[in-house]
């Protein structure tokens, strides 16, 4: 069986042609920036890329060799962003513990399942906040196995004893930083000098972005949520050495004052925030600091069915921030915060992913939680340009949809009823509607 050889495929044999072009026509656009719908336009999508949105009757060229999907009835909706992931927390593990600390072939080899997985909900990309490596951002992007995009932050920065410290008290001390045992989420280090080496080695292992824990979280079992960690100076120079490789700090920060010791030292980002106030809200708001928070995960670590997945001492400390999770949200919102969409679902609990969409439209309009899940972490990754809308030019991904999420965002919890398809940079990899069939397997080439 002969094949046309494309450009590079002899060293890479999995790579793919362009992806097919499609005309979707009898569309409903859903604008997510002004919060309204484009009834009855016609999409273009070309190598990828969306080169055409409008009207059918202002179409200058006819092009040919598309695939024409009429979408009457349908919703066009640019693709999920989920901005707070860990990738290494896989499933198969009964407790936390295990899913985080066993070995990095364990947990690389089942990424790429949890990968589709989102994927397929919808997600077409993601923010991995500590413990996904470049080596799984570049399998995705060159077509090996199917995924979202990826912005990674390798590690998540911790002092020792840190929410990155999964050490117990009773565990022995390295001298000199770095990561213990099969810790792939945190990497510890104290002191400027190691701070500073800390950001450089994320950066050369090819962080997006630079993510530090200041204050004490759930998961970690000696620090209490009220503690600042990090000192000034070792903060300063995390910024500085972020800053001068182009890119920015988040912060996992709960209470406002763990909030105020970041932001105050140039942190360009806030995780969870579960405990902030109005003033720490409007500063974050005057200072454009985004604030993604997670709710799903306490709420979901607090359920019935996953009641012995965290150890006691975390399940305490899970009650303290679910209870405040809400009421952030009102804040940062009547604040003027711009807020991104967080999962932060560990092991098996990632089959909730979608479930924030629930949560979240207890306090705010359906159209401000699709922003969040779409348009604002595009541009707190620098990528508003690009991603978060149906635009020309940006990357084709959409999700296709039976229902107006503007009018009812929770659509998206039920994704087996109401994601119709979800295209990736001009592909289908999933399709739950028989007019749109998946393209996006990797052809098998005999050699």
């Amino acid at each position: 069986m002969s094949q046309t050889t494309l450009p590079g495929s002899d060293i890479k044999p999995w790579m793919r042609p362009a992806p097919q072009g499609y005309k979707f026509i009898n569309a409903n656009i859903v604008d997510v920036e002004s919060g309204t719908i484009k009834e009855n336009a016609t999409i273009i999508t070309t190598e990828g890329k969306i080169t055409y949105v409008g009207s059918e009757l202002s179409i200058l060229v006819s092009q040919t060799n598309l695939k024409i999907v009429d979408c009457e009835g349908k919703y066009l909706c640019p693709g999920l962003f989920d901005a707070h992931v860990h990738l290494c927390a896989v499933p198969g593990f009964t407790d936390l513990s295990k899913a985080f600390g066993n070995p990095n072939d364990v947990h690389l080899l089942r990424q790429p399942y949890t990968a589709s997985q989102m994927l397929h909900r919808g997600f077409t990309s993601v923010r991995d906040c500590g413990g996904a490596q470049l080596a799984l951002k570049e399998a995705i992007e060159d077509g090996v196995f199917p995924g979202p995009r990826l912005f990674i932050a390798c590690h998540a920065l911790s002092q020792f004893g840190g929410h990155g410290d999964l050490r117990g008290p009773h565990e022995p001390t390295v001298c000199c930083g770095g990561t213990h045992s099969n810790n792939r989420l945190g990497l510890m280090c104290n002191g400027v000098p190691e701070c500073i080496a800390a950001v450089r080695e994320d950066i050369r292992c090819g962080a997006d972005f630079i993510k530090i824990m200041g204050s004490g979280g759930v998961a970690s079992p000696t620090d209490k949520l009220e503690h600042l960690q990090f000192t000034v100076a070792e903060i300063q120079a995390m910024v500085e050495c972020a800053t001068n490789a182009g890119t920015f700090v988040t912060a996992h920060a709960y209470t406002a004052k763990a909030i105020r010791h970041c932001i105050d030292n140039g942190v360009r980002g806030i995780e969870h925030g579960n405990f902030v106030d109005l003033p720490t809200a409007k500063l974050m708001a005057e200072k454009g600091v985004y604030l993604t928070p997670t709710l799903i995960a306490y709420d979901q670590m607090a359920s019935e069915r996953w009641k012995n997945y965290l150890p006691i001492e975390s399940q305490k400390k899970n009650e303290i921030v679910l209870k405040s999770g809400l009421e952030a949200l009102r804040v940062a919102s009547e604040a003027g915060v711009t807020m991104c969409y967080g999962s932060d679902l560990l092991g098996p609990l990632g089959s909730a992913q979608t479930h924030e969409f629930a949560l979240r439209a207890q306090i705010l309009s359906s159209p401000e939680v699709l922003r969040s899940a779409t348009f604002n972490p595009a541009k707190m990754m620098g990528c508003a340009d690009e991603l978060g809308q149906i635009k020309e030019g940006f990357h084709a991904d959409v999700v296709i949809l039976n229902k107006n999420p503007l009018e009812d965002v929770t659509v998206f919890d039920r994704p087996d009823v109401h994601v119709l398809g979800v295209m990736k940079d001009g592909r289908v990899y999933k399709s739950r509607w028989d007019a749109l069939l998946e393209d996006a397997q990797i052809p098998v080439r005999v050699q």
